[in-house]
């Protein structure tokens, strides 16, 4: 095994997985439990002794030894103290806005990596304004959105980008991520951040205008190109550049905003005039428009419904609460599928897929926040050189990839 370089060697743990009585936690224990290497030292961490023991029972032997620790997110000594004792820390603990923060600051102290699932645009920026310098400082790489929200798309970009750079085939220019296909359900912590993003924007001008900015992530806002082509995709219509009906992507307003942050914490690597949207495909069949409509109105509809507290108190009643999930089946026999088509300066252009099974909010993203943790403890010397508050894609980049590839991921280029 090698190390992160510049952190110290001789904390009690590897990684702590924090949150780990919370559903998706669990996943992710269990999925250390399977796949971690013999040696591997894990930790469970959350508000309550008694029911992190019983997670540890229920993931067997292999779990057996692993040591709880006691630490509430609001609690700074507690979370000091954790995070002094272990290498790396993933969490699962949201909404983050409301939790994750003190969390992400103790690790950026500590010097200790830190990886998590969030899909929050204010906390993030929250977290770039208060942690990025100190992490740089001590050398904590903070990795936010280690889940489907957004590795797919993170990878997918810097997959086509290397391609293209190796063929000498220029910069990115209109790049598209497509939502091929997709299969699963919704935590209730999920539907929890939802509720808290609707609030923060319905209650706060200036949280508004940072969610409508393209660039509400970059680490150099002034030093952005000013393309003109970067709003979110809104209306449902065909487009052919995808040759197909598209329609509004639920997570692409998170997610363009990790992608563009990894441009420019890679020095604008993929191009000054990179464009980047996301948006769900529906093909060209007689059916298609019918269906990208449908979509585009049901998404809109779920946004007005959390708006308003007659049909919210609805919705919260028939919607998973913080703390549930889908169900093991469908865990089980979930997928995704997502397409990047980038064109680049020169005229070419490329295709890259990255596809797994299983639940792609729960069972596909255990593995994808698992295999970055392992990643953070472990690849050392073979990650980017760099620290602060970090995407999937400057931070662990093509050793994430080829983790995500031995666990049974499809990351392609054509």
């Amino acid at each position: 095994m090698t190390f992160a370089p510049g952190q110290p060697q001789d904390r009690e743990f590897d990684l702590v997985v924090y949150g780990a009585t919370g559903f998706v936690g669990r996943l992710l224990a269990a999925y250390l439990a399977e796949h971690a290497a013999a040696g591997v030292r894990l930790g469970l961490a959350g508000r309550s002794a008694e029911r992190l023991a019983a997670v540890r029972e229920g993931l067997g032997a292999a779990a057996a030894d692993w040591t709880l620790i006691v630490a509430d997110s609001g609690d700074p000594a507690a979370l000091a103290a954790l995070t002094g004792r272990t290498r790396v820390v993933a969490t699962t603990v949201g909404p983050y806005a409301k939790y994750g923060i003190k969390l992400v600051e103790a690790c950026a102290r500590a010097g200790t990596h830190y990886a998590d699932l969030s899909g929050e645009v204010l906390f993030v920026r929250d977290s770039i304004d208060r942690a990025h310098e100190l992490a740089r400082s001590t050398g904590a790489r903070i990795v936010h959105a280690t889940g489907f929200d957004s590795v797919p798309s993170d990878l997918g970009v810097l997959l086509a980008h290397e391609r293209a750079r190796a063929d000498d085939a220029g910069d990115l220019t209109e790049t598209t991520l497509v939502v091929v296909s997709l299969k699963g359900g919704v935590s209730g912590g999920t539907i929890d951040t939802l509720r808290g993003q609707v609030d923060a924007a319905r209650t706060d001008a200036a949280n508004r205008r940072l969610l409508a900015d393209p660039y509400a992530l970059s680490p150099d806002r002034p030093a952005e190109p000013d393309l003109g082509k970067q709003p979110d995709a809104f209306v449902p219509r065909f487009d052919r550049r995808v040759s197909g009906w598209i329609a509004p992507f639920v997570m692409g307003p998170f997610n363009t905003r990790i992608v563009r942050r990894s441009n420019a914490l890679q020095d604008w690597s993929y191009g000054r005039r990179f464009c980047y949207r996301e948006v769900h495909g529906f093909g060209n069949t007689v059916l298609s428009p019918a269906l990208a409509m449908g979509a585009a109105a049901m998404l809109g509809s779920a946004a007005v419904g959390f708006s308003f507290p007659p049909t919210r108190a609805v919705l919260d009643r028939v919607l998973p609460s913080p703390g549930e999930g889908p169900s093991e089946k469908t865990r089980r026999n979930g997928h995704f599928h997502v397409q990047v088509h980038a064109a680049t300066t020169s005229g070419r252009s490329y295709i890259s897929t990255v596809k797994a099974t299983g639940d792609p909010g729960c069972a596909a993203t255990a593995v994808m926040i698992g295999e970055s943790a392992l990643a953070l403890a472990f690849d050392g010397t073979r990650l980017p050189d760099r620290a602060g508050v970090l995407t999937p894609a400057s931070a662990v980049g093509n050793v994430l990839a080829e983790r995500l590839r031995a666990a049974g991921f499809t990351l392609s280029v054509d």
